[in-house]
């Protein structure tokens, strides 16, 4: 019986363009036999780009599919070097995906796929909206302190790695809420999307997780300590599926190192040889 085709959504600009290739090599290597199908949200990456990137996905297998956002339609919102326009653009993924798109795999680019995602695919969301993981067990105190300041009572996820059931989420995304949300909160949006996604969403999320589907690669003794001893670099190996590179610090910019830094450098040279 063939598998059902499992379809990713990314959002970046023309500077993640090599950490996307890196991650979606990974996921290919580390999921045999699985069909993917890739949609890509962007404001500015030039046609040429967007060429090169369609024909390496094509290479693979992978359709390609761009949809370039109008940028005006975030005009208002808070955007920094680090916190660029494109990543709002996940938050309103259910109203610019086509409506024959029914559930999309959201993926951050700094992360590797070590491992089978199908799981989290096929997973129950039992009526939510979405599915995300906090790193509450993780970092305790800053969970409490985001709890406090966006004034929620449930943890504090994060948007690197969603899965979104569409059409229970275009139910309750409109694009004017999260504006308002974003006009009057200003001041208090630390992490602007994700924050967004909290305040508004994070109700309508199934919590995850963290060590298997957004296992913060920082903090490698906090996962050891938090599981007794169980969460060791063989079980990870074996278990998580999403390493992500949380951070201003990526693993292919100079100084990183860490604990994955060589991992994730091993698949940036995999990926280099296509």
């Amino acid at each position: 019986m063939k598998r059902e085709k499992i379809d990713l959504l990314v959002t970046f600009n023309r500077n993640y363009i090599g950490p996307f290739r890196t991650m979606l090599r990974s996921l290919l290597l580390n999921n045999p036999g699985e069909s993917f199908r890739v949609w890509l949200l962007h404001s500015a990456i030039a046609q040429e780009d967007l060429q090169e990137l369609e024909e390496f996905c094509n290479a693979q297998g992978v359709p390609f599919s761009a949809l370039r956002v109008d940028r005006a339609v975030f005009r208002d919102a808070p955007i920094s070097r680090q916190y660029p326009q494109e990543m709002y653009y996940r938050l309103l993924a259910p109203q610019l995906l086509p409506d024959s798109v029914k559930r999309v795999l959201y993926l951050d680019s700094d992360i590797l796929a070590i491992n089978p995602v199908r799981p989290l695919w096929e997973m129950d969301l039992r009526g939510c909206a979405f599915a995300a993981a906090s790193h509450s067990g993780v970092l305790d105190v800053m969970n409490g302190v985001n709890r406090l300041r966006l004034k929620t009572d449930h943890d504090y996820y994060n948007s690197g790695v969603m899965l979104m059931d569409l059409d229970a989420a275009r139910k309750i995304v409109r694009a004017e809420d999260i504006f308002d949300c974003v006009r009057e909160h200003a001041a208090e949006l630390l992490l602007p999307d994700q924050d967004v996604f909290n305040y508004l969403y994070g109700k309508a999320t199934l919590p995850l997780p963290d060590e298997i589907w957004n296992y913060d690669a920082r903090y490698y003794h906090a996962y050891l300590i938090r599981s007794e001893g169980v969460c060791q670099m063989d079980w990870v190996m074996q278990n998580t599926v999403f390493l992500h590179f949380c951070g201003k610090r990526k693993p292919w910019s100079r100084p990183y190192s860490n604990r994955f830094s060589a991992l994730y450098k091993h698949y940036m040279q995999l990926t280099a040889r296509l």
